[in-house]
């Protein structure tokens, strides 16, 4: 339990906001269409019905978020399902414990949240083309928002008022700073000259059909809405343009650079006002004859800087006192000020870089600035865009022609791509994942894809090519290389378990080592953080049990590469808080108390499922 408290204790806090984000958008594809006719439900919670559309709507979306990783359909379909079903339970156990959200506490959220935000501020156009693309109305994304704030309200309820005892906490560092002991033997796979016999290539071939497959492929045609193509359909004047360049003037404005060290002389309880005034003069004469940097450090009071020569690196407007900012800006290069007086005492100042500004001319940026007027000038149009071909391409789902012919859209067309890789419009994530999706396999358009801020893709299936197993001479070579691997990876097994089984007889892991022609590796003091082996190693060992008896543990782990590492386990030492932890004790407490309430709310939710009404089908 504590290992994984201690596993997980620093997402903490993380997973505190990042729920705040995900639970709404996890909740986007749970969808009841009012027009189920007579279609059965694949899942029942109480009086709550889902059907097949409802499982593949989450489906997309959980696939969307494991774009680019390699999954299985069906399992995820099942996740899909059981995400259903569990956010189901826990929505019907809060409503029967009373817990409510206003409506304008679910507004006040979703306009806080980046989604829906141009430069940093709600965007109602992007609201609406958002939920449009999701074909989700307002209200019914309102409701869903407050349903996830409450699952949220009761869930924290639980987690917040969670707590650790001093024992737990003690107990943590008492795994986490703990150091073992261990001898280590590795066995390494040795590549396999051998050639396996025919009949073993054909066996693996016959067996494994489903994975010896070219894999399934798609081509689409798409219409692309991108806001670098409406800009460029704004018209400009030179009238307009100059009036858009005096207010962005200082987008095409080099602002000077004036660098500067200074020397603090400092008034405090120990000298008055007059006394530093004094030195501030005294040492101003002193550079006549003597170097800025070189006395910044023998006298400055500001220490910091001192090291380096009073140096305070790029003057910034707004950051220093009015009195400090007015001397700074007004020197030459290389010239020194009369003492400043500021909050901190008085001040020799120096600027040693100054680079003047630059305020470009309209003619010399005039090609920037048009882009500029245009783009800024196009986001309403895009939207307004977007917002209809949303609607059009779900209107009309069989065809892209409609939405193509009103907003002046070509249709494109991508070569073929798999679910992995693809070329062109296909090298996104998003568009591989939503073209082998139920929706687009089935002959409808797809949604609205996002990619980026200013670019929206409707797409619909223009050929598909179902999986299908290769010919034995294309993958011939692959299975000998497969088999031999899996040979050389048996003998590395069997090695290890020949000298596992040595050593737990009582042979000494030098002499097993040296009998075996291999080296022993010794590592003392180990602990979670040090380096000296690799971590899957590492963690089998922080994984095994302790020495009984004064008898070591012998295990045996396998590394990514096939290798296989036998370990002799002989010492376990408790770790111990240091300083260090002792600073963070707050931190540890509450991460704690938070891993401890995660569990607890788990817990309940499985609890909550175990006694719900459920009925659950065959999802496809």
């Amino acid at each position: 339990m504590l290992t994984k408290i201690r596993e997980k204790a620093q997402g903490a806090f993380a997973w505190g906001i990042l729920i705040i984000i995900c639970v709404p958008f996890a909740l986007w594809g749970i969808q009841n269409y009012l027009d189920t006719g007579e279609e059965a439900p694949v899942a029942s919670v109480g009086d709550k019905d889902f059907y097949q559309r409802d499982v593949n709507k989450a489906y997309e979306q959980y696939s969307q978020n494991l774009q680019g990783m390699t999954v299985d359909e069906q399992s995820l379909k099942v996740q899909a399902l059981q995400k259903l079903i569990k956010d189901e339970v826990l929505l019907q156990h809060v409503r029967a414990k009373g817990l409510v959200t206003t409506d304008d506490t679910a507004r006040d959220f979703i306009q806080s949240l980046p989604y829906f935000q141009t430069e940093g501020k709600f965007d109602e156009q992007r609201y609406k083309t958002m939920l449009g693309s999701q074909k989700i109305s307002s209200g019914e994304f309102v409701n869903r928002i407050k349903n996830a704030l409450i699952m949220e309200q009761f869930q924290r309820s639980i987690i917040d008022s969670s707590f650790a005892t001093k024992y737990d906490v003690e107990s943590f560092f008492k795994i986490q700073n703990q150091q073992r002991d261990v001898d280590y033997i590795s066995v390494a796979v040795q590549k396999q000259a051998e050639q396996p016999a025919e009949q073993e290539v054909t066996a693996y071939y016959e067996h494994n059909q489903d994975v010896l497959q070219t894999p399934e492929q798609a081509s689409v045609e798409y219409l692309e809405l991108s806001l670098e193509e409406v800009a460029k359909t704004i018209a400009v004047t030179d009238e307009k343009l100059k009036v858009f360049f005096e207010e962005q003037k200082d987008q095409y404005t080099k602002p000077e650079r004036r660098k500067i060290s200074h020397i603090l002389f400092m008034i405090n309880d120990k000298v008055d006002e007059k006394t530093a005034l004094e030195k501030a003069l005294k040492v101003k004469n002193e550079l006549s004859t003597k170097d800025f940097a070189t006395l910044a450090g023998e006298v400055s009071d500001d220490k910091l800087t001192a090291k380096k020569g009073g140096d305070l690196g790029l003057f910034n407007i707004g950051v220093m006192e009015k009195s400090f900012e007015d001397a700074a800006s007004s020197l030459k290069l290389g010239e020194v000020s009369n003492p400043v007086k500021s909050a901190f005492g008085y001040h020799l100042i120096k600027v040693t870089e100054l680079m003047p500004g630059e305020i470009k001319t309209f003619d010399s940026v005039k090609a920037d600035v048009t882009k500029a007027y245009q783009k800024a000038q196009a986001e309403n149009a895009f939207y307004e865009a977007g917002q209809r071909l949303t609607e059009m391409s779900y209107e009309h789902p069989d065809t892209l022609k409609t939405a193509s012919e009103s907003l002046n859209l070509p249709i494109k067309k991508s070569v073929l791509f798999t679910k992995d890789k693809g070329e062109g419009i296909a090298s996104e994530d998003k568009i591989r994942g939503t073209a082998f999706s139920e929706e687009v396999l089935h002959g409808n358009n797809s949604t609205a894809i996002e990619l980026g801020a200013d670019r929206l893709v409707v797409l619909r299936l223009l050929e598909h090519k179902a999986a299908a197993p290769k010919e034995l001479k294309d993958v011939k070579q692959d299975i000998v290389s497969l088999l031999q691997a899996e040979k050389a990876t048996q003998q590395a097994v069997e090695k290890a378990k020949q000298i596992k089984a040595k050593l737990q007889a009582g042979q000494s892991i030098q002499s097993v080592a040296a009998e075996m022609k291999l080296s022993v590796k010794t590592v003392a003091g180990l602990n979670r953080s040090k380096e000296d082996v690799p971590m899957p190693l590492s963690q089998a060992i922080f994984k095994a049990a302790k020495p009984v008896s004064g008898k070591p543990t012998i295990f045996i782990a396998e590394l990514p590469a096939g290798e296989q590492v036998v370990v002799s386990l002989t010492k376990v030492k408790e770790g111990e808080m240091t300083e260090d932890d002792k600073k963070k004790l707050d931190l540890a407490n509450k991460n704690i108390a938070k891993a401890f309430g995660q569990t607890e709310f788990t817990a309940l939710v499985n609890g909550l499922q175990s006694e719900a009404d459920i009925t659950v089908k065959a999802a496809k």
